[in-house]
């Protein structure tokens, strides 16, 4: 009986760590796909103001889906960079599904043509959100876990 505790405490810890990791996906964020490996940040140049960018971010309720600091929340992207790894790349795809509607839609983000959304306050997005790092410690790293797995393995009496 006590393997069964010891299973579920197992399970009940390192499930919120697969689901962070899976959330990945395929292509940069979103759900679906198989878990992405954690890769640094992009080291392309930046041309955004990163402090009008944190208040846009704000605005515009990024953080709703991205969390406040691109790791949490249904699309996070820290360590899964994708269509972030170039401030164009990132225009691009704000302006690619905002000015050209395809049938089905390929994320649920929102639309943001460049009316609603200008150039110059995308790139300060863009900054904004290259500041981001990852705080996640790996796996090997977090002590209860590794004495629960190791609890987990010992034969019990």
């Amino acid at each position: 009986m006590k393997k069964y505790y010891v299973f579920v405490a197992l399970i009940a810890l390192t499930a919120p760590a697969v689901t962070l990791n899976a959330q990945g996906g395929r292509g940069g964020g979103g759900r679906g796909g198989a878990p992405v490996a954690n890769v640094p940040a992009p080291t392309s140049p930046v041309t955004g103001n990163a402090a009008s960018g944190k208040a846009l971010y704000a605005t515009y309720g990024c953080y709703a889906c991205h969390g406040y600091n691109g790791e949490t929340g249904a699309r996070a992207f820290v360590g899964r960079w994708g269509n972030l790894a170039t401030e164009q790349g990132f225009v691009t795809f704000l302006r690619g599904r905002a000015n050209v509607a395809p049938l089905a839609p390929s994320t649920s983000m929102p639309s943001f043509s460049d009316t609603a959304l200008s150039d110059k306050q995308a790139k300060d997005i863009y900054a904004y959100i290259r500041t981001f790092k990852s705080t996640a410690p790996e796996l090997k790293d977090i002590p209860t876990l590794n004495a629960i797995v190791d609890a987990a393995k010992q034969e019990k009496k």
